[in-house]
This record gives C-alpha cells, structure tokens and sequence, in this order.
C-alpha cells in the first residue's frame, strides 16, 4: 500500500519518481542561493563563508519536519479517502496511517541522499556518527505515529481538524529550531524551546550529521518514552473510536 501510495503521486507525470529527486535537489539549489548568496547568512557564531554553510544545517530541520507535517497533514482525510475499505471489508484499519508514515520515511530518505551527495559535493566529510541516524529518528517515528492515528480518527467526526492541522504545522516550522539552531534562542526561552517533541530530533540530527557529534543519549530515551506513550495513546484513541466509522462515513 505504501509503494502505491508513493508511486500515485507520481504517476502520470513524464518524469514519474524521479521527481522524488529533483523536488530536494531543487529546494537545497534555492536555499543555497537564498540564504548563501543573497543574506549571507551564517550558521550560529560560524565565520566561514561557503555558500551552503547556511543551507545545509537548514535543510536537515526542513527533513525533519517534512517527514511530520507529510503524514500528520494527509491523516484527517486517510480515511475518508479510504471509505471502501472502512465500510465493505473487513479490513485492519490501523495499518493505513503507517502508509503515510513510511511514505513520509521514503521522500525523507530521498531528501537526505540528496544532502549526502551535495555536502560531499561541496567538500565536506560526514562523521561516522551519521550511521546513528536510524536511532535518532525513531522518537520522530513513534510521535508521528501517535498523530496520524489519532488525526485520521478525529477527521472522521470533525471535517475541520485539516485545517487546524496545517496550521499547527506551520507554527511548529518557526516554533522549531530549523530556520534557527536552538542556541540562538534567548534563555529565557530555551526551556519552552525544549517542549517541543521536534526540537531534540532536530538538533540531534543536525547534530550527528554537520556536528560531528555522538547523540544525546539520555534526551534520546526521554524523548523515545514520551513518543512510545503518544504512540499508544493515538492507537488507542484510534481503535477506541473506529466502531462509529462506517456509520458516520
């Protein structure tokens, strides 16, 4: 179901999947020249003057929050768009907000290989602390999860709740440190910086991939308990009010 899903996007198009690359390639192009050429803009107290010095730190939060706001945007109408299979088969409803997740995991993976290939590109080295990145993404896996099954439930009985969702999510862009590290948020407010479920995979993501640095391991696991408990709570939710479905659809 994810590989149709995927593949749906695209089909029809006369580049078909390959404009699952060219999308990433093409935003990082106008992010470079953005914020590199034209701002001038530097990555906290940085100094250097490469064009994508800016760009590439940016664009690892973009990822980050793309994969979220993906599944989280398209949950309320899952199951309206999915009608037939709540009403005429006996079918494990639960399963389909994973196709959004895993559909969001693989235009992410994209968005990082283009990364990958641009950072060696310009010259810089990644760490070999980037292989931990299957690790820290799994706390954004499981609050994502919790989300989509919670939204794709509400958006059965509230036909509204997309439109708050796409607002929630483009604060959380600028709520976020991904235009901005976190560093460079005043004091006062780095503690509500950190109330934020996005912020710490954020960080430790750009962290491990531009930082060279080993992962937080102790915000890791408080981040991946608190998401584990989102994640049952959304399933919950989600399986709590899937018997009124068909009837409302």
């Amino acid at each position: 179901m994810t590989r149709r899903d995927v593949i749906g996007r695209y089909r029809g198009s006369i580049l078909g999947l390959v404009w699952a690359f060219l999308n990433p390639l093409i935003m990082l192009a106008v992010y470079t020249f953005l914020f590199g050429v034209v701002f001038k803009a530097r990555w906290g107290a940085s100094s250097g003057d490469g064009h994508l010095e800016y760009a590439l730190p940016l664009f690892i939060g973009l990822v980050v929050h793309g994969m979220f706001a993906e599944s989280v945007t398209r949950a309320p109408l899952l199951l309206l768009q999915h009608a037939n299979l709540v009403k005429r088969v006996v079918f494990p409803l639960e399963i389909l907000p994973w196709t959004l997740v895993a559909g969001a995991l693989f235009h992410g993976a994209i968005s990082l290989a283009v990364w990958f290939v641009v950072a060696l590109a310009s010259g810089f080295r990644p760490s070999p602390t980037a292989l931990w990145l299957p690790v820290v993404l799994v706390p954004l896996v499981l609050f994502t999860m919790g989300c989509t099954w919670f939204l794709a439930a509400l958006g059965v009985y509230v036909r509204d709740v997309s439109q708050v969702v796409a607002l929630v999510v483009t604060l959380l862009l600028f709520l976020s440190p991904i235009l901005y590290p976190a560093s460079a948020v005043p004091a006062a407010y780095q503690a509500l910086l950190f109330f934020n479920p996005l912020t710490v995979i954020v960080e430790q993501t750009r962290g491990i991939l531009t930082g060279h640095a080993l992962p937080d391991l102790g915000r890791l696991g408080a981040a991946t308990a608190v998401d584990l408990a989102v994640a049952a709570a959304g399933l919950w939710s989600f399986q709590r009010t899937r018997r009124g479905f068909a009837d409302v659809l």
